[in-house]
């Protein structure tokens, strides 16, 4: 093995649709990946508390044996915090925000653009690494004076309690969790309201501006969420896990 093959990220894909994996393989191997491929979960469980264990996981959420969410928890249940980015065809926001509770790191509904797909996991391993639990794995997040009680879904700036609409609760979380990441108003209206709904990314924006009035954030010199024309936002502020 060369030295450029050895710092390849190690993902293992698992998906039981063989017409998924077949092109998404050589894809990922083509950008720079490292690829075990399985088709079901109980061989994805194996492979990833395992040794040496995947970089990243890439997990269908419907497959034989066990199911990715099932297997997902069993994953962080043996204290494993590797990245796990959920694959489903279920666009109900309460289906992923239950997913991004039990330790998902990230959520894409099939059909999905597999470059969607690698520009998310590279943000993964940029942010999680090998080092401590992800911030979707922690309870409480704290960025500056701002402080998430994720668990309880509440919010203080200071010692003011924020009071947020669930939509822009469910924003600023995905938010927190993402920080300095680039998040498409695409992919947030994704997040918030599924795939199959009827909203416009005009209701991200409406969320966003809910969430600066709440924050006292401007908009032309943001502490908290900048908006990059014509992209989407990112999250500014460092983020960190909290007691």
């Amino acid at each position: 093995m060369t030295e450029d093959q050895a710092r390849r990220p190690a993902v293992l894909p698992a998906d039981d649709d063989v017409a998924i994996t077949g092109q998404l393989g050589p894809l990922l191997e083509r950008s720079g990946f490292d690829i075990r491929t399985v088709h079901d979960g109980a061989a994805a469980l194996a492979a990833a508390t395992g040794a040496p264990a995947p970089d990243l996981i890439v997990l269908d959420v419907l497959m034989p044996h066990l199911d990715g969410r099932e297997v997902l928890r069993r994953i962080r249940r043996s204290g494993a915090w590797i990245p796990v980015i959920l694959l489903t065809r279920v666009g109900e926001s309460t289906e992923r925000a239950m997913a991004l509770e039990e330790g998902a790191d990230d959520y894409l509904n099939k059909p999905f653009d597999p470059y969607e797909l690698i520009a998310r996991m590279r943000a993964l391993l940029r942010r999680a690494g090998r080092g401590p639990p992800p911030l979707a794995g922690a309870g409480r997040l704290r960025a500056g004076a701002l402080r998430v009680d994720r668990t309880a879904r509440r919010a203080w700036l200071g010692e003011r309690e924020l009071t947020l609409t669930p939509k822009a609760g469910a924003l600023l979380d995905y938010l927190v969790t993402h920080p300095d990441e680039l998040l498409s108003r695409e992919r947030l209206m994704e997040v918030l309201w599924g795939w199959e709904s009827a909203a416009t990314t005009r209701a991200v924006d409406n969320r966003v501006a809910e969430l600066r009035r709440a924050l006292g954030d401007d908009s032309g010199a943001p502490r908290w969420i900048e908006t990059v024309i014509g992209e989407g936002y990112r999250f500014v502020a460092r983020v960190e896990a909290a007691e």
